[in-house]
């Protein structure tokens, strides 16, 4: 029987995490696109993915709910026994910036619910097959924002922050299973995450001097769950244009 290759990216119905979801269809993966509320882009994701060859399934759940995380993943594993996901890109995100000063409960919560928490909760329920199967790969993307800080971010840059040092500390945890456990961090690419900001202003910062594509990042991605990257864990790789290393 033909060993079938699932990879889960969550938040897939849009920005870097429909381009994850595009790229690892090329690579061979049948790839369970994530997402909590807008069906039509996630549709369009998947008929995107089917129409190119490529196989691709939808799976609607909150990851920020930890009962949510669990029933979803459990009845995807009832329909599909014998089989288990081997690749993980954890990617769903929310910005919701202000100055701390100003910042409400609500604004911390729920980016830390959204960015942090869902990493624990989707990571730990795929982890178990990961670590039985002796072969995964998790990819967390991190941001900039967690790797220097940025002014009006500090709940965002806290939790990529988080990640970032949760991403070094679970690699050091799977590695003898041979499950690696790496990052990316963007710097600015232009999908809706840097909507409201200042495009022309904030390129003049990058030595690049534009922003980068969705597909750029998951290119990274692409290799960090690959065979050629299996020596390669507990790392997080920039993918700013030179604008912080």
């Amino acid at each position: 029987m033909e060993n079938i290759k699932y990879a889960l990216v969550t938040g897939a119905s849009r920005g870097i995490g429909r381009a994850v979801a595009i790229r690892l269809s090329r690579e061979g993966y049948n790839v369970i696109i994530n997402y909590l509320s807008n069906d039509s882009a996630a549709s369009e994701v998947m008929d995107e993915i089917v129409s190119a060859g490529g196989k691709a399934e939808l799976l609607k759940f909150d990851v920020s709910d930890p009962e949510a995380v669990d029933c979803a993943l459990e009845n995807w594993e009832n329909s599909h026994p014998g089989e288990y996901i081997s690749v993980l890109v954890n990617n769903a995100g929310v910005r919701d910036d202000s100055l701390m000063v100003f910042m409400s409960d609500e604004q911390w919560k729920k980016v830390l619910s959204t960015d942090l928490d869902s990493f624990f909760y989707v990571t730990r329920r795929l982890l178990k097959n990961m670590l039985s199967r002796r072969f995964g790969r998790i990819v967390n993307v991190a941001s900039l924002s967690g790797l220097k800080g940025l002014p009006g971010q500090t709940n965002y840059s806290a939790a990529k922050g988080a990640l970032i040092a949760a991403t070094k500390a679970l690699a050091q945890e799977t590695a003898k299973r041979k499950v690696t456990v790496n990052a990316v961090a963007p710097g600015y690419i232009s999908t809706d995450m840097v909507s409201g900001l200042d495009e022309n202003e904030l390129k003049g910062l990058v030595p690049a001097g534009r922003f980068g594509r969705p597909e750029e990042v998951a290119a990274a991605v692409s290799f960090l769950v690959s065979e050629d990257a299996s020596y390669i864990t507990g790392e997080t790789i920039s993918v700013n244009g030179g604008l912080y290393s």
